[in-house]
């Protein structure tokens, strides 16, 4: 058995590339090949199971820090020239029709017990004929007998689907081939490539090697037959970002902005010493408010679809997110913990969230998504 400080010296040698320059890495790797794979396979799904814990178990919300809905505000129209029954929270995203501007945002995969999640998840996107996207299928990439932890299509045939890679592993190996793996495995409609440098950076085994990323994105765009969507995971979007990934060639942008679950708080749970506990725990307030994130990423992509997630917890904020430019909006905390309950629990979740936009629209007198975007939000004071 490879020990934990032994599969650290060996972890990059998988890029045979790496090894030339290194003879005592390559006598690692060779000296240890079967033994490094299944290590390495046990530790991504170490880190998934840590994942799912930690968000279920332990305070991981941001510090100090909110999701920045709160210092803005649609008016209230004491009467509106409509009916409630009226109001039509239907809305597309990419071409694809969604019965409310929500997608059920990348959460898990890679273990048995994501599975059930994943599965219980897309049972609910179906009745409620909302969008979902896959946590990252790294792990089933490097061990396919983990796909079907991700495949939800036999339960969800009409759901707008996303599947999911870490967009860091363009600078490990992975290229046009391994995106198009990830999009046959689940059947998928489009491929989220995900941006997470902070949290690889406060991962022990992180990939960090991020120069030269973004025409290695611009490639994939150019060459996947489906859309992709690039997103954060909870530190958001900067004007500048955006703008550079409108001229890569995405489809959409995903800001998921801070405000809502903070994976350096996850990281700080999961370290295994102190210093890496203190590092992490620094970091509680970093990011960009998702609220402040949306407005930079519309300014930065005026043309894209823009995906507001990080912090939204009711539908009142689905609505603000709608008027200040989103296409649609983004959770998972809440519905993570109602999955590992039953798809009735996602379901009833999901139908008070669309309940309240649907209230929210009609005391703004709002009868529609279209109308909704068009509708002028106050900014108060913080």
């Amino acid at each position: 058995m490879i020990f934990y400080s032994q599969w650290r010296v060996c972890q990059t040698t998988d890029r045979l590339t790496s090894v030339a320059t290194d003879s005592i890495i390559g006598i690692c790797y060779e000296e240890h090949r079967s033994t490094f794979q299944v290590t390495k396979e046990f530790m991504h799904q170490q880190r998934k199971s840590d994942h799912i814990r930690i968000n279920l178990e332990e305070d991981v919300n941001s510090e100090g820090v909110s999701a920045g809905f709160v210092h803005y505000r649609l008016t209230h129209c004491a009467l509106p020239d409509l009916n409630l029954e009226d109001v039509d929270t239907a809305s597309t995203l990419m071409g694809n029709r969604l019965a409310a501007p929500l997608l059920i945002s990348s959460m898990t995969g890679g273990t048995p017990e994501a599975r059930a999640i994943n599965q219980r998840l897309a049972e609910a996107a179906q009745a409620a004929g909302l969008g979902m996207g896959v946590g990252s299928q790294r792990a089933a990439i490097e061990d396919p007998s983990l796909a079907d932890t991700y495949r939800v299509r036999h339960v969800a045939p009409d759901v707008f689907l996303l599947a999911n890679l870490g967009a860091i592993q363009l600078n490990y190996s992975y290229g046009i081939d391994e995106c198009r793996r990830a999009v046959e495995m689940i059947e998928a409609d489009a491929l989220i490539l995900h941006l997470n440098p902070l949290q690889e950076a406060l991962q022990p085994e992180g990939d960090t090697r991020f120069a030269g990323l973004l025409p290695k994105i611009e490639a994939v765009c150019r060459a996947l037959e489906v859309p992709v969507v690039v997103k954060e995971v909870g530190w958001g979007m900067s004007e500048t970002v955006a703008r550079q990934l409108a001229e890569s060639g995405v489809a959409a942008i995903d800001v998921a902005g801070a405000g809502g679950s903070s994976w350096s708080q996850v990281e700080m749970h999961r370290a295994k010493d102190e210093r890496q506990r203190q590092v992490a725990a620094a970091f509680s307030e970093w990011g960009i408010p998702t609220a402040e994130s949306l407005i930079m990423a519309r300014q930065g992509a005026p043309n894209l679809p823009v995906i507001a997630s990080g912090g939204i917890r009711d539908g009142i904020q689905i609505a603000k997110a709608i008027a200040l430019g989103a296409s649609a909006c983004g959770m998972a905390g809440p519905l993570l913990g109602a999955a590992t309950k039953s798809t009735a629990a996602v379901i009833e979740l999901i139908t008070v969230l669309v309940t309240q936009l649907r209230v929210a629209m009609f005391a703004a007198g709002i009868i529609d998504i279209q109308a909704l975007q068009r509708t002028p939000i106050t900014h108060t004071a913080s």
